[in-house]
This record gives structure tokens, C-alpha cells and sequence, in this order.
């Protein structure tokens, strides 16, 4: 049994359940109807903060109720919540999603709230603990009732039926400070590294940046482009049009050339969307409505290009009549150079100017969503864009993509650590609240 470096407690007695192997010798099990009770307090105005229940954040207020002015749904009846209640969605129950409040509020009819016995035998937080574990999980997946996956409820009787493993209440009290100063700890060591990771991605936009738009010789007599995006440019460089490079492409799926339905994510760039796990366009059964794009075609989301929806295609494929896709006028036209160009977030953010529609930013992220914020081909047909020679454009590209090895090399590493630090931290917890390890 991995001990994650801790001691082991002296003594072990088998629990007589199945799927709980073992618990040290002064600890015990009781069923849940021993140690919860159920609340189902209704609120009677509705004006009560209205409380969210996620995996990763827990119980968290929602908005306040002066926000939902004029909101149609009434929250008279919604459950009441205390701090330290134990709050579970019925239907996830069995993917972990419950929480301990630390706000008062209300929440969903579907959510079933639960408050500690005053039996001093056992805190919502500790038995909350215990109730995530996969063991219990999956017992909980076992014993909820429901005609589809997805759709299975754990009723109150089936909870109050599990026996839950326990220390004395001191003890439990023990482990969960500990476990706030081991976990708060891993936490800060994941956000540095999640940090890193985002100054790496921000050093790649800054690279490709300065490649694009001042070359690789840092000594090169420069000028002013005259574009804000673009700023100062080798002076032996020129400034195109982007229909002196690219033509778009308005070739209709009418009648039906293909039914390969190509999907455009920030994320993964242009792919099928019969891949599974890839956002994108759903498919539609008018498939005449859709545009053709062909392998080398950068595609581009008209509505979404500010945010970098924009790549090249490897597939032919029907794509979505709200996207644009564009081929070079010829073989002279270096298409790996340009297509760093539309990666770039600087060139992104110089679309700003051009959007029609509505631009929304997404608060404490940084991140833009757009609305409806299309870009037109006339409008992109004039954009100007530096332009070196390609002899430049080849060098630039593949130093670009030299950086970009080091950059995906150095986050994957952090990555790899991430996952290990999360990795570890459900270890401990797992091995805390069920005995595997002695804390305390």
C-alpha cells in the first residue's frame, strides 16, 4: 500500500465491505443516515443570493440577485443553504459534484442539501472527503437509479445506506488542516507552473511578432510602416495588400462534392468534425449550404478571427457558409510565412478597427469573445502586411518554428509537472480520509 512517504498507522481491521478494504484499528464505520440530516428548507421570497455548485470551485454565489432583475424563472422554492452544509447534485453525484458551502444562499431543487448530526460524530467537510474518494464514487454510481448514464439520481436513503469510514471527530479535524495546508500548498506550486506556461505562450506571440515584422537582423535599417500593429519594418522590406497573395475561395458544396464537414477551433486549427473532442461547426443536413475547402486553403471564422480562429487546412472538406477560405495566387507565394501572420495575436488585435458586430471581454481573463464581430473580404482583401523577400520569409519561418520546438518542449515539461502535482494531491487526499496514511 503506497504510503506517499508518510507513516502507516500500527494496527489495520478488515471492515467486512467489499469495497473498502481496511481501516486502521481505532477508527469505525457508520452509516450515513447516522451522522446527516436532510434539509429541504424552501425559501419563501426568492431574494436570497442564488448559489452555483461546481467541481472545481465549489459552492460559489452565482450573482446577485439585483443582476436578475427582470429574470422571468422565479427562485421562490429554491433550497436554502448554510454554511457548512453539504450540498450534491443528485444527477452527478457519482462524478463527484458536491461541496461544502462556506456562503449562505439558495440553490437548485436538484440539489440535495444535507447538515451534520449533532452527534459530534462527524463534519459535512470530512464526510464530503470521504464521499469523493473512488471507492465510494463508484459505489455511489452502483446504488443511484436512473434509465441512461447521465441520468442517474442518488436518492437520500440510498446515501444514508453507505457506511462511511471515521475517525474520531478530533482526528477528522486533524486531517482536514492538514490537508488545507498540503493542498493550498500544491496549489501555489501548480499556479506558478500554469503561470510559466502562460509567459511561455505570451514569449511565442512575442517571437513570431518580431520575426514577422522586423526580420531576424536586429542591425537592418528600418522605416515606419505606418500601421500600428505592424510598427517599424526593414527598410529593404515591402507592404502588400493581401490580394496581391491570396484569392478566396466561393466555391458552393452545390450539388454535394463531399460530406467530409471540416470544424475550426482556436484550439486545434482546422480537423473533421467526426473527430471526437473537437469544437466546431455542428453538422447541419442541408450540405449544399456549405462552402468548399481544399488541403493548403488557410481557413479563416469570419465571426472569430479577433480571437484567432484561423488556420490551414490538410483535409477537402465542406466548410461552414460563415467561414472564409483562401488559396495563394501562386507558387511564388511563400504560404507558411503568411500563415504566421494570421496566428499572430498582434495581427489579430489590428482587426480590431475592421469588426462589425459587438466585441465583449471576458472579465479577469484577458481573453476577447466576439459577437457577431464579422470581417468582410473587401476589408481583408486591402489589408496590408509586410513582405519580405522569400529567400527572408523561409529563414524567418524556420526560426520560428525552431522556437516554437524549445516553447512546446519547455511546456510540456510543465505540463508533466502539473499533472503530477494533481496526481499527488488526490493520492494524499485518498490516502488521508481513508487511513491509508497517518497525518497527524
Amino acid at each position: 500500500m503506497e504510503s506517499l512517504g508518510f507513516n502507516r498507522y500500527q494496527e489495520y481491521n478488515e471492515t467486512g465491505i467489499d469495497w473498502i478494504e481496511q481501516i486502521p484499528a481505532d477508527w469505525k464505520t457508520m452509516k450515513a443516515k447516522f451522522l446527516l440530516n436532510e434539509s429541504n428548507s424552501r425559501s419563501i421570497s426568492g431574494d436570497e443570493h442564488l448559489l452555483s455548485l461546481s467541481k472545481y470551485h465549489g459552492v460559489i454565489r452565482k450573482d446577485q440577485m439585483s443582476e436578475r432583475a427582470g429574470q422571468a424563472e422565479s427562485l421562490v422554492g429554491y433550497k436554502e443553504v448554510e454554511a457548512d452544509d453539504l450540498v450534491i447534485n443528485k444527477m452527478q453525484a457519482s462524478n463527484g459534484l458536491m461541496a461544502v458551502s462556506q456562503v449562505t444562499g439558495i440553490t437548485s431543487p436538484d440539489y440535495a442539501i444535507y447538515k451534520a448530526k449533532k452527534n459530534g460524530a462527524a463534519s459535512t467537510d470530512f464526510i464530503c472527503h470521504v464521499l469523493r474518494q473512488p471507492e465510494y464514487l463508484a459505489e455511489i454510481k452502483r446504488r443511484a437509479k436512473g434509465v441512461m448514464e447521465g441520468f442517474i439520481r442518488l436518492y437520500t436513503d440510498d446515501l444514508f445506506d453507505l457506511p462511511i469510514i471515521l475517525p474520531s471527530l478530533k482526528e477528522q479535524q486533524g486531517i482536514l488542516d492538514f490537508l488545507d495546508d498540503k493542498c493550498a500548498k500544491i496549489d501555489g506550486a501548480v499556479k506558478i507552473k500554469e503561470d510559466q506556461i502562460e509567459l511561455l505562450r505570451e514569449r511565442r506571440q512575442i517571437i513570431i511578432q518580431d520575426a514577422v515584422t522586423r526580420g531576424l537582423n536586429p542591425a537592418a535599417p528600418m522605416k515606419d510602416s505606418g500601421i500600428d500593429w505592424i510598427g517599424r519594418i526593414p527598410a529593404h522590406w515591402d507592404l502588400q495588400p493581401m490580394r496581391a497573395f491570396f484569392r478566396f475561395r466561393n466555391e458552393k458544396n452545390d450539388p454535394v462534392k463531399t460530406e467530409n464537414i471540416l470544424s475550426l477551433s482556436i484550439a486545434h486549427g482546422v480537423t473533421p468534425y467526426s473527430e471526437e473532442g473537437r469544437g466546431g461547426n455542428k453538422r447541419k443536413d442541408d450540405l449544399t449550404a456549405y462552402k468548399l475547402a481544399y488541403p493548403g486553403d488557410i481557413v479563416m471564422n469570419s465571426m472569430n478571427v479577433i480571437v484567432g480562429a484561423v488556420g490551414r487546412s490538410k483535409y477537402f472538406g465542406a466548410i461552414s457558409p460563415v467561414y472564409y477560405a483562401f488559396y495563394p495566387v501562386g507558387d511564388h507565394v511563400y504560404v507558411p510565412f503568411y500563415e504566421q501572420i494570421f496566428l499572430n495575436a498582434g495581427f489579430q488585435r489590428g482587426l480590431l478597427r475592421l469588426g462589425k458586430g459587438i466585441l465583449i471581454k471576458l472579465s479577469g481573463t484577458g481573453q476577447l469573445n466576439t459577437i457577431r464581430m464579422k470581417i468582410s473580404t473587401d476589408d481583408l482583401k486591402g489589408l496590408l502586411f509586410p513582405t519580405p523577400p522569400q529567400n527572408e520569409q523561409r529563414k524567418i519561418v524556420e526560426y520560428i518554428s525552431q522556437q516554437n520546438v524549445k516553447i512546446d518542449n519547455g511546456i510540456a515539461i510543465k505540463e508533466r509537472q502539473i499533472a503530477a502535482l494533481k496526481e499527488y494531491k488526490t493520492s494524499l487526499i485518498n490516502a488521508a480520509v481513508t487511513g491509508k496514511i497517518k497525518v497527524i
